[in-house]
């Protein structure tokens, strides 16, 4: 019996081959390399992968899905299988000599963020990342300042991350078929950071704050945090909002946060 997607895990399933082929192009593989598939479903980029690469490591949440794909690739001897949830799966124990990862996935909507910001905690093992995702989130990933889309994803990610938007998946190449455009990006980790900061929690927490009330000013939004004197101190403008400001500017606000005298009543 055909395995049935199940909406609780976001399942819908890569069913266009042009697409597949132009994944695994975009894929750039090369011999000795390791790699880790998120999210196989039934193995339409588990199947061409495993043609390629020395081994693959697969992580899938569903159950019936990890026993069709054991039966489906009983011969290949350079797959593994984890069962298991990517959300809370330690992704560097697949590196454990100090080798780069190479990730790949068409990830289910309605854990995408999450997954891609637990996967940012160990970008230390991780060569890069290619995903297939909701268009918007790609939109929002990419995204510069002074647009609608730029947010606290592009920031962070950014700051991770150089990000490249590669090409669009339309919905008829999915079964069942979703309501929305996905699209490929390239995530490749920094060597180091574009910016310093002193504290990678603090960045994330004025860029929170920050993007919380986005059509507030920095006056307002950071009112808590820091004075619109401090703000302008850094050579900001406090009139601006949050999408106006850079990953540099985030950068300044964050590192003057740090360094600000805790205040003892």
């Amino acid at each position: 019996m055909a395995h049935q997607a199940r909406k609780r895990f976001g399942q819908n399933f890569l069913q266009d081959q042009n697409i597949i082929n132009n994944i695994i192009g975009s894929a750039m593989i090369r011999s000795g390399e390791n790699w880790v598939e998120i999210g196989a479903g039934q193995g339409a980029l588990t199947q061409p992968l495993l043609q390629k690469v020395s081994h693959l490591d697969v992580v899938e949440l569903d159950r019936d899905l990890v026993t069709l794909l054991q039966h489906k690739f009983v011969d290949y001897k350079n797959l593994t299988i984890h069962s298991s949830d990517a959300l809370r799966f330690d992704f560097s124990s697949l590196a454990p000599n100090g080798e780069k990862l190479h990730v790949i996935g068409n990830l289910p909507y309605n854990i995408s963020t999450p997954l891609m910001f637990h996967l940012l905690e160990t970008t230390d093992c991780i060569a890069d990342m290619l995903f297939m995702l909701q268009k918007e989130v790609v939109n929002r990933i990419c995204a510069e300042p002074n647009g609608k889309s730029y947010g606290r994803l592009g920031v962070m990610m950014q700051y991770y991350c150089s990000t490249e938007w590669l090409f669009d998946v339309p919905p008829e190449s999915f079964n069942p078929v979703p309501q929305v455009m996905s699209a490929i990006v390239r995530l490749v980790p920094h060597e180091k950071p574009p910016v310093e900061v002193d504290d990678v929690k603090m960045l994330a927490r004025v860029v929170s704050e920050a993007f919380s009330q986005r059509r507030k000013t920095l006056r307002n939004s950071l009112g808590k945090s820091l004075t619109e004197a401090e703000i302008l101190e850094l050579e900001i403008d406090a009139n601006l909002r949050a999408e106006n400001i850079s990953l540099a500017e985030f950068a300044k606000l964050a590192n003057a946060l740090s360094r600000k005298p805790v205040e003892i009543d």
